[in-house]
């Protein structure tokens, strides 16, 4: 007989997965021995949070969707962080709970309390596991799981319905929807009259294009009819960034907006291709005039309300572009030469120049990594200024959390992206308060073996809060911190740590540290205001 923590278990492993990432408590013990026996690892980290993190930067390593075990009560409220994350940033992430059976629960109330509708906010679907149902459930949670957009899903597993045995027997992987293709029309018919006769056509791709992995597509179709696209932090590298349509990430960098936004303005065409202003701050509400021409491709009919279309075609990025080209001839296009010039603009404004600050921490490691290198960046002052210099040339490669926009998210990232692909390339950047929320999981890494550079920039503050009490005129209140030796940090839990004061000690650091075994801290020293009119 099979219990129903190997049914769980074994359907989890038919679908790929291959790593579990959590903390164990005696509610899911079972949950964690059944997956171990099924061949997917359970990876002990030192908090739930980074637990999702982890699991995250798996999949976006090997596209098999990750797996976060959390046991019941404070297991569960520690993880909520990288749920709600997986939930706005659109990742598919698989959520094991443990918990009491009902009869337990109706008469215990030590530790417990209702997973579910915590999370019902923050997941796709929620589930609890049942005997005689756990297939169905099983397969109900994998379909939600990517259908439409990505996202989380939870299974509320009791502890009777792990352990007890169960008369199933795992049944094969389920049969998840086909792209959705739009239906020929009158709105398909538009839009090709408006690609037609559109001069100064734009484009602006997000999370979902990348996601339905659409980049070829969206890059040949900016080709063919000489389209500039913008992308969304999440979307850099759909086209690589160094094609000259390519203007770049944005969503957070007011710079960067003053020199994209009036494109919009002359733009005689906007498509949006996947693009979901989830990433994008409030200067991104309805940033174009309701009458212009707006035509939306997404895999899901918006309800953000952040800005108006005049047409939705709902399906599959790809094969709707490729739908929408069809009996479409090339003409030429900005005849003024308005995104050459933008292009050029944007990159004078983000120009690392010769002084040493976190720009030239920036362009230093992007001169020493491949074109291949997988980099991750926290939330803060570094990750705006770093999401609008660093080129991408290819999706997946700068990993953030641009939707939640949480603090504590690079390191695991990377980590978890290493993991599963030990001989790529990867850096994580992080601000030292970043850093600091999750120094035990540098034991975590030293315990995979991992060789894994992180790069911290130390300026000593919470820069960007900074920044914004200083625009209001406020007094700098709980924004500054004493300073961490994390060299010494790196070396007593098992890495090496080194200080850096200018590009050529980075340069020289990093090159050695992407031919360590272990992890390496390299810790790159910048003023307190370094961020003052960066981006």
């Amino acid at each position: 007989m099979t219990t129903g923590a190997e049914l769980i278990a074994a359907k989890l492993a038919a679908i790929g997965c291959r790593s579990a990432f959590g903390i164990p408590g005696g509610e899911v013990l079972a949950l964690v021995d059944a997956l171990d026996r099924a061949g997917v690892r359970f990876v002990l980290t030192k908090h739930e949070t980074p637990a999702g993190f982890f699991a995250e930067g798996g999949w976006h390593a090997t596209g098999v969707p990750g797996i976060l075990v959390a046991t019941l009560g404070p297991g569960l409220a520690n993880a909520v962080n990288a749920i709600a994350n997986a939930h706005q940033d659109r990742v598919p992430l698989i959520v094991l709970t443990g918990c009491v059976d009902q009869a337990d629960a109706d008469t215990y109330t030590h530790q417990v309390f209702d997973h579910r509708a915590l999370l019902a906010p923050i997941v796709k679907a929620s589930f609890r596991a049942a005997p005689g149902s756990l297939n169905a459930v099983m397969d109900k949670a994998l379909v939600a799981l990517s259908d439409g957009q990505p996202g989380p899903v939870h299974i509320d597993v009791p502890i009777g319905v792990a352990e007890g045995e169960t008369g199933e027997v795992a049944g094969p992987a389920p049969v998840l929807p086909a792209p959705a293709m739009p239906a020929p029309g009158p709105d398909l018919d538009t839009a090709r009259a408006w690609l037609a006769a559109s001069r100064r056509p734009l484009a602006i791709a997000g999370v979902d294009a990348v996601n339905e992995e659409a980049g070829p597509e969206i890059a040949a179709f900016c080709r063919r009819f000489g389209v500039p696209l913008i992308t969304s932090y999440k979307g850099k590298g759909l086209i690589d960034e160094t094609d000259p349509l390519a203007l770049g990430g944005a969503g957070l960098s007011p710079k960067a907006d003053h020199l994209l936004k009036p494109l919009l303005d002359v733009s005689d065409l906007i498509l949006l291709l996947g693009y979901d202003p989830i990433e994008m701050r409030i200067g991104w509400r309805n940033p174009w005039r309701a009458d212009k021409h707006v035509i939306e491709i997404a895999p899901v009919v918006r309800d953000h309300g952040m800005h108006s279309v005049s047409l939705l075609l709902k399906g599959a990025i790809a094969p709707t572009l490729d739908t929408l080209m069809a009996s479409v001839a090339p003409r030429p296009v900005w005849p003024e030469g308005e995104p050459a010039a933008v292009r050029t603009s944007l990159g004078e404004a983000f120009a690392p120049g010769s002084d040493w600050g976190p720009a030239q921490v920036f362009a230093t490691v992007r001169d020493g990594l491949p074109k291949e290198a997988v980099i991750t960046a926290d939330s803060g002052a570094h990750r705006i200024l770093l999401s609008q210099m660093w080129t991408a040339h290819h999706p997946r490669t700068l990993l953030q959390s641009s939707a939640l926009c949480t603090m504590g998210c690079a390191v695991p990232l990377a980590a978890g992206y290493k993991l599963a692909h030990p001989n790529a390339p990867v850096v994580a950047f992080v601000g030292d308060a970043g850093l600091e929320m999750n120094l035990g999981e540098l034991a975590t890494i030293r315990d995979l073996g991992l060789a894994l550079t992180i790069v911290v920039l130390v300026d000593e503050s919470l820069a960007l809060i900074e920044l914004k009490q200083r625009a209001q005129q406020r007094p700098s209140v709980g924004v500054e911190f004493g300073g961490t030796d994390f060299p010494a940090v790196a070396e007593a839990l098992g890495g090496v740590g080194r200080w850096v004061d200018d590009a050529e000690t980075l340069a020289s650091q990093l090159d050695e540290a992407l031919g360590r075994d272990g992890f390496t801290i390299l810790a790159a020293r910048i003023d307190r205001r370094a961020y003052d009119g960066a981006f």
